[in-house]
């Protein structure tokens, strides 16, 4: 699986209050893409942009666990005077392939629920970037990702615990893909990688990621979204529309590389954003 660079410095020279997209003048255009090209935003790998969804994958599927454990969902009055119940959260810090994560395990209070995807005692935990993008991106279906969380757990746990886990990880992932964005961004990055999905057996399926730096000079992953490799303008359009449509009223660059239909996408969608290779 490849590493995705993108730009971290490329906005510090661009104010919020001059930010438009006919104001990028192609001398400015050509300083970002090289600042691009030069320092770049890693998303995979030590110091990378997947912490936070790494938090929420990892919460949601312990939320799954403890559920499964309990028998009643969060809140249900079916755990009214049924001998055990949640009983809150505690903090871990666990080691990960993107740097440490700080997540919130839930426990019991029968102290009996023994979480599986972190253990008690775990500190670290490998292979989480790959998993993350596998069950992050927008188009998988719940047998995919079941499949993958069925091999995350191993043949342990029963297939209505993964069948619950996935409801809980799905839950996670749509609140986090539907979240509202900012109006505006300087550059959206656009690239593809390459990660394993099971869907009854393993193939290698295309990730396309959309990565942003906001106007104060942070960064985020804007979304994921899965293919098959024979993605054109259709589908294009129908990913910057979904990103329009959760707020992203212009962009004033769109950074993409190889990816066929996008630059027309981008024209119908952003009239004034302006396509850039890599």
């Amino acid at each position: 699986m490849s590493d995705m660079i993108a730009s971290v410095e490329a906005v510090e020279e661009v104010r919020p209050v001059e930010l438009s997209a006919d104001l990028l003048d192609d001398q400015l255009i050509g300083q970002l893409v090289d600042r691009a090209r030069a320092s770049g935003l890693q998303l995979t790998g030590e110091g990378g942009l997947l912490q936070q969804l790494t938090k929420r994958v990892l919460e949601s599927a312990l939320e799954g666990e403890i559920t499964d454990h309990l028998g009643y969902e969060k809140h249900d009055r079916a755990g009214a005077g049924s001998g055990n119940s949640r009983n809150g959260v505690r903090a871990k810090t666990v080691l990960t392939d993107v740097g440490p994560v700080e997540i919130e395990v839930p426990r019991d209070r029968e102290g009996s629920f023994d979480p599986q995807i972190v253990k008690k005692r775990q500190r670290r935990l490998t292979g989480v970037d790959e998993m993350v993008l596998s069950l992050s991106a927008r188009g998988l279906t719940h047998g995919d990702i079941s499949a993958h969380l069925a091999e995350v757990y191993g043949a342990s746990v029963s297939k209505q615990t993964i069948s619950t886990i996935t409801d809980k990880v799905m839950d996670g992932m749509t609140e986090w893909q539907n979240r509202p964005l900012d109006a505006i961004y300087p550059v959206i990055f656009t690239d593809c990688i390459h990660v394993k999905v099971r869907d009854g057996q393993v193939a290698n399926r295309p990730i396309y990621i959309a990565l942003a730096v906001t106007i104060d000079g942070t960064r985020d992953i804007l979304g994921l979204w899965a293919g098959d490799g024979g993605e054109g303008a259709k589908y294009w359009l129908q990913v910057l529309t979904e990103i329009k449509n959760r707020g992203v009223e212009d962009v004033c660059m769109v950074v993409c590389d190889g990816l066929k239909g996008l630059p027309d996408a981008i024209g119908t969608v952003w009239p004034q954003a302006i396509p850039r290779p890599a």
